[in-house]
């Protein structure tokens, strides 16, 4: 699984569109928890985009072999690319397949116009030419150059994001955490183990709670925690404090009062980085200082 701040992340999403349209508390936890769903439907899509990379390189290895005038690289094609040990680890999964199987709508059409201009853009660049040549032929090498060809070619890709958020409006705000997930996975798989599961976002009844409770005990103690907020503000009104902000900070505020075991500096930590993905450049400093002043005044360990 992924740590906890992910789930933090759908909390504070979920306050938001609380804020920006209020609705009845089980609509709202029931929403937020179909949100963290998506997100493994992401991850399953995006999974699927590097298998379908791989079947549409044996595709081409296929045209060659049946051409009439056959060149020597379409009698003896380099197969490096297909043979990848990380590549056949993702298509082999047992939880991938099992997944898609289910859904459908998650595999990619070979046809698809952002999956072969992406892969034309792969087989024509440096890295993958020099990975084609390159005589030795490990699992780590393997693991490293699809962690670098998935950052470079759809974690860091424009179309793809465009497209995703095309597909399905909430997948355009998860993907740094969907590119979180492959990154890892692609991490943790090892030369001698068989690969049957996935990473999830939520592991067990404990993070769903945790995501339940965070939500409703940061509604409950809105009010009360604004109140807090705005005795830490000086110099400033707390009107004057941007919507995100504010509910980061209330939702920090919640956890550092009613979730004792974790430690102040983790939830601070986790919020500030929180503040970095949704909020404005500086609202990390913002963050960091009123949360300080905060732990400090409470002496929270």
């Amino acid at each position: 699984m992924l740590g906890r701040r992910q789930i933090r992340e759908k909390v504070v999403e979920t306050l938001y569109s609380y804020y920006q349209n209020p609705i009845k508390f089980d609509v709202l936890e029931k929403n937020m928890l179909t949100e963290i769903e998506k997100i493994y439907h992401l991850y399953i899509y995006q999974l699927n985009f590097m298998v379908a990379l791989k079947e549409l390189a044996e595709m081409q290895i296929e045209i060659g072999r049946r051409k009439y005038l056959k060149t020597e690289e379409n009698l003896h094609p380099n197969q490096r690319f297909i043979e990848n040990l990380v590549l056949k680890k993702i298509e082999d999964n047992t939880e991938r397949r099992s997944f898609t199987s289910k859904h459908a709508e998650l595999n990619w059409d070979m046809h698809d116009d952002l999956l072969v201009k992406t892969f034309q853009r792969i087989i024509s660049g440096k890295r993958y030419q020099d990975y084609m040549k390159e005589e030795e032929h490990s699992f780590e090498q393997d693991q490293k150059f699809i962690g670098k060809l998935f950052l470079r070619y759809i974690a860091e890709n424009e179309d793809f994001h465009e497209h995703l958020e095309e597909k399905e409006m909430s997948w355009g705000d998860d993907f740094h955490i969907s590119n979180s997930m492959i990154q890892k996975t692609i991490g943790f798989f090892k030369e001698d183990e068989e690969s049957h599961t996935l990473i999830r976002m939520i592991k067990d009844s404990q993070d769903e709670n945790f995501a339940r409770r965070l939500l409703r005990e940061s509604l409950n103690h809105w009010e009360e925690n604004e109140k807090k907020l705005e005795a830490k503000l000086e110099n400033w009104d707390l009107d004057r404090v941007a919507l995100m902000d504010k509910i980061i900070l209330v939702a920090a505020i919640t956890e550092l009062d009613r979730f004792p075991l974790t430690p102040a500096r983790v939830i601070i930590n986790e919020y500030i980085e929180i503040s970095k993905v949704y909020a404005t450049d500086r609202s990390n400093i913002f963050v960091n200082g009123i949360l300080d002043k905060y732990t400090k005044e409470l002496n929270r360990i």
